[in-house]
């Protein structure tokens, strides 16, 4: 059992695919060459004993009222007629002639109505005979006889050798079809296999997942059809996450290089404070503060990009309106030289306060969420201008600023990680915070958009989930 498990280990899936097609086959053929052979034999027989059976009726149509004796005694040649004899029920009443065929116990037997009519494989003069025993219905009044007929069997087993060879040949070829169809079925079932496996080893020797398995003209529905589909699909997804890897790795590789390059920078300048006055010192330690800020900053957005789903045992339900008021309430503080107007639209037309309208989510993501385009909005607001906020009753946030607006060309890339449009490069920030934003709102199951807001400005427009 272990050796025919390692056997199977060791071969390949087309190999055992194509032994199990010819082993079935094989099987089907090997059936039915054997049941034809048994249906040939069968009948050949068959008829042989119904000629005796016939040759038995006429003996005793003719040989009514005659006691024992030998009818026919004249078998030895194939054209000849059958042998017959009639046996009486008592051993001591035999014919002048000498019988023939065999008297046995069983005849008497037969002849004495104790047992049916029988069929017998003989040898006579050599060859090959089959005898039939039958009681004399019509014998005279008060004796029991019985009929014995025989006939040479010799066409009859030519017959069934022939048959036999036939069958033979028949399964023979059957076998040799059955492994021809067997490889060729293998061979073509298994192609989407066998071109899914080479783009696999492919795609390990050379680590490119932008190649495809090649799929069949007509995309027939099979399942290995599916199957190759399918990992042409996961191939894209991986494509995909390879290259946000690679380009996130090298947008945090450009975007860190110039803070630490003032870091080592004004880290190497307060190496020398003996030679600085006091004032160049403090200036060059609050640089180096605030580089050391926006780093961290950076490598915290990047560590919550990281993460694509919320955890679940801090999900709780949260009131979107408390929330907003909260952020807008935390942006005024930062941002004292910008007006925040917040329309709540959600009050009224609820008909009960915004802190009762709920969402399930994580309330400091949310809380960043928010924070983050309230922020964003700010940042490209000129002094003293005013961010529009409303939240409705279908729980739909807008943030509207009045500032330079989004170019068309920069529209589909502002929720990109570490993308800043032209009007945006001298301004403080790395590119992460819409980023982040987007990712939270799918992660909560809602909907981040940006739009160019009529009579100038950004508008972003956030739909959480009812």
């Amino acid at each position: 059992m272990r050796a025919h498990a390692r056997w199977r280990r060791r071969r390949p899936l087309r190999t055992r695919l194509a032994l199990a097609c010819t082993a079935a086959v094989a099987v089907v053929a090997l059936g039915i060459s054997a049941a034809a052979f048994s249906i040939v034999r069968y009948e050949l027989n068959h008829q042989l004993d119904q000629h005796l059976t016939q040759q038995a009726t006429l003996v005793q149509q003719q040989h009514r009222d005659q006691g024992p004796q030998v009818v026919y005694g004249e078998c030895n040649f194939l054209a000849a007629p059958a042998c017959a004899q009639i046996v009486s029920a008592d051993p001591g009443k035999a014919p002048t002639e000498q019988y023939l065929l065999p008297v046995t116990p069983d005849t008497r037997q037969v002849a004495n109505r104790q047992r049916a009519g029988y069929f017998t494989d003989l040898t006579i003069g050599g060859h090959p005979a089959r005898m039939l025993t039958t009681p004399m219905i019509a014998a005279p009044p008060g004796t029991r006889q019985a009929v014995q007929v025989a006939l040479r069997a010799d066409s009859v087993q030519e017959g069934v050798r022939q048959a036999g060879a036939l069958m033979a040949a028949v399964a023979a070829a059957g076998l040799l079809l059955a492994a021809v169809l067997g490889r060729a079925v293998a061979r073509t079932a298994l192609a989407p296999v066998a071109r899914l496996t080479r783009t696999a080893e492919r795609i390990a020797d050379t680590r490119d997942a932008g190649l495809r398995i090649e799929l069949p003209p007509g995309r027939r529905e099979d399942e290995l059809t599916r199957l190759a589909g399918s990992f042409n699909t996961m191939l894209g997804e991986l494509e995909q996450s390879v290259a946000a890897q690679r380009r996130l790795v090298a947008d945090a590789s450009h975007e860190l290089r110039t803070p630490l390059t003032a870091l080592r920078t004004n880290a190497e300048l307060l190496a020398r404070a003996d030679r600085l006055t006091e004032g160049q010192r403090e200036r060059a330690a609050a640089a180096l503060h605030r580089q050391l800020r926006e780093v961290t900053g950076m490598v915290n957005d990047l560590i919550e990009l990281a993460r694509d789903e919320e955890p679940q045992p801090l999900l709780e339900q949260v009131a979107v309106g408390r929330l907003v008021e909260h952020c807008v309430d935390t942006a005024r503080g930062h941002w004292p030289a910008i007006a925040f107007a917040l329309d709540n639209d959600a009050d009224g037309a609820a008909g009960h306060g915004s802190a009762e309208r709920t969402v399930p989510g994580v309330p400091a993501r949310l809380a960043r969420l928010v924070s983050n385009l309230l922020d964003n909005a700010a940042k490209f607001s000129p002094p003293g201008a005013t961010v529009e906020v409303r939240l409705t009753a279908g729980l739909e946030l807008t943030v509207r600023d009045h500032g330079p607006g989004i170019s068309p060309e920069d529209l589909p890339y502002v929720f990109d990680r570490f993308y800043r449009a032209s009007a945006a490069r001298a301004l403080p920030g790395s590119g992460l915070g819409l980023a982040m934003a987007r990712q939270i709102a799918h992660a909560h199951g809602a909907t981040l958009t940006a739009e160019a807001a009529p009579g100038g400005g950004a508008l972003f427009r956030l739909r959480l989930p009812g």
